[in-house]
């Protein structure tokens, strides 16, 4: 794997410097647009809708449409001058319980690697988050956008897994949901009875994606039987900034004698929550916190998964 970001987890005065590494990745069967007549390359040209001529790469530049139709030109020499805190750092806002995170804002997830001196740091940051129970909230700037992320532990590896900020997230408002129905105690015993018959350990290998079997058998055919056209050919690391690790056990101490003094408490630190059996649902309440300066105030509130086929079972 290639890595696509480098740079520093920095917790209190803890900085572990990692790798970026995409945990997922598209297995489709790539096809393109074509001239059904001869099979050539679909072709687009970018041209200028006022003057109808072909722009050039170098003179293309981004824009923002005014409500009253207007257009603000941003040229990458504006956009490079906007502050990005988090451009070399994974900032971690705070810890919060895992069950709390709703999974509906989980995006795409990315492994993180430990450099060679980091090893340490990263196994403490790693062993934290599972007896807490807890994940990161962090701030990361990905391919030059600010994004909202946690850190959760995989196996060994420690996952940075993006968030939907809150207002991208839509609220299910469909009236018939607010409809009074009357389920009958034999209708919901029968439902119970259905889900019991299909219960089962999920094991992602137990599915296939049957589309993409066709597919590919499809064109295996189509090349067998030579039914293919032949078509001319068209023409046309960085080194991980942080040095030494400090102390971890004077680093630790200083952080949690800030995270107090920032709080206003003097007395024993919160102590972790317990662990719990399901992650899955969103906590009911918790403890209110005082607003940080770190964080945005805003309001709470990559396709679809393809869908799965018959599950096989042994007859």
């Amino acid at each position: 794997m290639r890595a696509i970001w480098k740079g520093a987890v920095a917790f209190g005065l803890v900085n572990v410097p990692v790798k970026v590494y995409a945990a997922t990745g598209e297995n489709q069967v790539t096809l393109h647009q074509v001239h059904k007549a001869d099979g050539g390359r679909i072709r687009y040209r970018k041209v200028c809708s006022i003057d109808g001529e072909e722009v050039a790469y170098e003179d293309i530049a981004k824009g923002y449409e005014t409500d009253d139709g207007r257009m603000v030109v941003l040229t990458d020499e504006d956009l490079d001058e906007l502050p990005l805190a988090t451009e070399r750092e994974i900032a971690v806002e705070e810890f919060v319980p895992a069950e709390q995170v709703d999974p509906i804002m989980l995006g795409k997830t990315y492994y993180l690697e430990p450099e060679k001196t980091a090893a340490k740091p990263y196994a403490l940051l790693r062993e934290a988050l599972q007896q807490t129970d807890r994940m990161a909230v962090v701030k990361v700037a990905l391919r030059q956008r600010e994004t909202m992320a946690v850190l959760r532990v995989r196996g060994k590896v420690i996952c940075l897994q993006t968030l939907l900020w809150p207002d991208e997230v839509r609220e299910a408002d469909f009236p018939i949901l607010d409809t009074e129905v009357t389920v009958r105690p034999q209708e919901a015993q029968m439902a119970a009875s259905l889900v019991e018959s299909l219960a089962a350990d999920f094991d992602p290998s137990d599915f296939s994606d049957a589309y993409k079997e066709a597919l590919e058998s499809l064109i295996e055919a189509k090349v067998t039987s030579g039914r293919t056209v032949s078509v001319p050919s068209a023409d046309g690391e960085e080194k991980a900034e942080g040095g030494d690790v400090v102390d971890l056990l004077s680093a630790l101490q200083r952080s949690v004698e800030r995270a107090r003094e920032a709080r206003g408490a003097g007395g024993q630190a919160e102590e972790p929550a317990p662990k719990k059996a399901s992650r899955g649902a969103k906590a009911a309440d918790g403890d209110e916190k005082p607003a940080r300066s770190a964080r945005a105030a805003k309001d709470a509130d990559e396709k679809a998964p393809a869908k799965k086929t018959t599950r096989r079972r042994a007859s």
